[in-house]
């Protein structure tokens, strides 16, 4: 058995010697989503944690605290803060949290980590940093966090914002 190397392929005709090359995708794996505005950002998913759908009632609301955060979250015994990722980046569109789950992106930075609650999952997309512009036409308050876009569609110049976790994660806004 070991001298016979067609149990290596489906074809007796093959050399199984011969390799097929698989296809690698071009460019880096990013995570897209969407806030309830509707609009649709990306993260590297080199920078994400992990990606949670908790329901409403595990996270817990803190009295005082910024209304940019939902409350915290206990994640396998690590208790992290949950934001409105949205209303931080300027949206004026709550986050709806009466539905039976909430999509929750926990970013991590050193012994920092954060949830970043989103209204919708997309995919996840293999993006090419080299085709990043320098974001157009964005909000004053929400500059600081991107990292540029993709043009996604020329036509109707739709785009695909890249958000900067680690932005996000240091920003001062956490105090206000």
């Amino acid at each position: 058995m070991a001298d016979n190397l067609d149990f290596l392929t489906n074809n007796p005709e093959q050399d199984p010697t011969e390799f097929q090359e698989l296809e690698s995708p071009e460019g880096e794996l990013h995570l897209r989503f969407y806030v309830p505005s509707g609009n649709e950002f990306a993260l590297p998913a080199n920078g994400i944690r992990e990606v949670l759908s908790p329901s409403p009632d595990r996270i817990t609301p803190i009295p005082n605290a910024s209304p940019l955060l939902l409350g915290t979250l206990n994640i396998r015994g690590r208790i992290i803060w949950v934001s409105d990722l949205g209303q931080f980046l300027g949206d004026s569109t709550p986050l709806n949290t009466d539905r039976p789950e909430i999509y929750v992106v926990a970013v991590e930075d050193q012994d920092t980590m954060m949830g970043l609650a989103i209204d919708r999952l997309g995919p996840m997309y293999w993006l090419d940093p080299e085709k990043l512009q320098p974001a157009t036409s964005v909000p004053d308050n929400m500059a600081p966090f991107l990292r540029g876009e993709w043009v996604l569609e020329e036509e109707t110049q739709q785009s695909l914002r890249l958000l900067d976790h680690l932005a996000i994660l240091r920003s001062a806004r956490w105090g206000a």
